[in-house]
């Protein structure tokens, strides 16, 4: 009986810790630059991307080279249907707030505007946020294949076609 009731206090003493690893993303997470083993390079424009499709390979780090070449913020966003949904209303909630700081610190990702006071509480580094005219990079590592796309969630883009299927072979 004791050894049971040990067990379950530490299991339940384990519980955050699951939790804090539900938030990991099942198809990869950000990684260094230097470990990309292919570059892709993506144009963001008014309002879509080119390509507007991505296939990567399972195990593949990737580094995109991003290129605002349109006349509006955009970002890219790696997640599922789901993931974007969510991102797209915390982008409603702060984009006053969120566009006036980027204006002020362009080519900023969102983790960078996080540690100003603006982030919309993502900081998974699967986004970065790229002003008119603007370059920056996103560095991932695709761990399993799963069915995600690549979008901009800021307000209304991705409702207009702001958004790419990423296939993980």
């Amino acid at each position: 009986m004791k050894r049971l009731f040990i067990a379950a206090a530490l299991a339940l003493a384990s519980l955050p810790t699951f939790a804090g690893e539900a938030q990991t993303f099942a198809f990869g997470e950000p990684a260094p630059a230097n470990k990309a083993t292919r570059t892709v390079n993506v144009v963001l424009k008014d309002i879509a991307f080119e390509p507007k499709n991505l296939q990567v390979k399972a195990g593949e780090t990737v580094r995109f080279v991003l290129v605002n070449e349109g006349k509006l913020p955009h970002e890219f966003n790696l997640g599922d249907k789901a993931m974007h949904a969510e991102h797209q209303k915390e982008m409603v909630a702060m984009q006053g707030k969120m566009f006036t700081e980027a204006m002020n610190h362009e080519g900023m990702d969102h983790g960078q505007m996080m540690d100003h006071g603006v982030g919309h509480g993502h900081g998974g580094g699967n986004t970065v946020l790229v002003m008119p005219g603007q370059r920056a990079e996103l560095t991932w590592a695709f761990r399993k294949s799963a069915p995600i796309e690549f979008a901009c969630n800021v307000p209304g883009h991705y409702q207009a076609g702001m958004v790419g299927a990423l296939t993980i072979e």
